[in-house]
């Protein structure tokens, strides 16, 4: 298992985003259901964009899935994929990094 940062940066007004939040926020909820995300959230000041630390078998198949992700798809964020190396985390985390859920 490989794991991300993945940051999206808008690219639209905030009202237009914070109108999409509902919508976002059920594909979000997708890759929790599915033990893809650990956390996600906007970044706060100011409100550009946001980030989601996930884990994936590859990069592409993280990609592909964002593929559907509605503000990616609208064309109101662009994303950049980080694959990093989790060495250090806090033990109510290990199952999660451990590939558990």
């Amino acid at each position: 298992m490989k794991f991300f940062i993945v940051e999206m940066t808008y690219v639209a007004p905030i009202e237009i985003i914070r109108a999409g939040y509902p919508e976002h926020r059920a594909w979000l909820q997708n890759g929790y259901d599915l033990g893809l995300f650990l956390c996600s959230g906007p970044k706060s000041n100011p409100p550009v964009g946001g980030y989601l630390v996930a884990r994936a078998e590859t990069k592409s198949l993280l990609e592909n899935m964002f593929a559907d992700e509605p503000f990616h798809k609208a064309g109101l964020g662009t994303l950049t994929f980080t694959e990093f190396q989790p060495v250090k985390r806090a033990s109510w985390a290990e199952t999660w990094f451990n590939g558990g859920d």
